[in-house]
């Protein structure tokens, strides 16, 4: 059972988040509401996995309560959602410590997508996202390293097939049905593929893609 604590200003919003993530038999949903402190304690005699943010405009307070979450608590998890694609969000959130960022037009299967890769200990960035991060670096990927770096050779054709295609814009549903294998078996995939390669974030397998040749810009 993964817990997940919600935290929105706005009760509305709160309220239908939960009931979204209410619909996965594997989640126990917590909305938190109260002031920083006594989320806090919260996280802590509830257990909480996962502190899911919903920001929609840049919110001092919220990245100032995620500061103190991932400081106070290394197991813990922070994912923001938010329907705006402004780079000070998405940077000030990472800064605070937040292991995800997921785009508020995503659908349902990347929203719950999210909070499994998060629990397994990874970083979470849907595309729309990772392509924004990747965009403050791709000029130093691209002038400084060679067309083939090494750690390619450690993957297999299948794990390059799944990276290509997943570079590329497709979802994991996508990238099974091509591929005719399950979804759980191609996200398996891609985790082995950032431990063979110590990657730690999307965005750094998007890079390795890129100086690859695997992936188009």
């Amino acid at each position: 059972m993964i817990t997940i604590g919600i935290y929105d200003k706005h009760s509305i919003m709160r309220t239908a988040l939960a009931a979204l993530l209410a619909q996965n038999v594997d989640y126990s949903v917590i909305e938190l509401n109260q002031d920083a402190m006594t989320i806090i304690d919260k996280i802590k005699i509830d257990g909480i996995n996962i502190v899911l943010f919903d920001i929609q405009e840049y919110d001092n307070d919220a990245f100032t309560l995620i500061k103190q979450i991932t400081q106070r608590f290394e197991r813990v998890r922070v994912l923001v959602m938010s329907h705006s694609d402004n780079e000070t969000i998405v940077v000030k959130s990472i800064k605070a410590g937040a292991k995800g960022f997921i785009a508020g037009d995503a659908a349902k299967n990347e929203f719950f997508e999210a909070i499994y890769t998060l629990r397994n200990g990874y970083d979470f960035f849907s595309k729309s996202i990772a392509h924004l991060l990747l965009g403050k670096y791709i000029n130093g990927v691209l002038s400084d390293k060679p067309n083939t770096a090494p750690g390619i050779e450690l993957l297999s054709t299948r794990q390059i097939e799944i990276l290509k295609l997943w570079g590329n814009n497709k979802s994991n549903k996508e990238i099974a049905d091509e591929l005719f294998l399950s979804v759980r078996t191609v996200e398996s995939h891609k985790n082995h593929i950032m431990q063979k390669l110590n990657l730690k974030t999307t965005v750094d397998m998007l890079k390795f893609g890129i100086r690859n040749n695997l992936i188009d810009l």
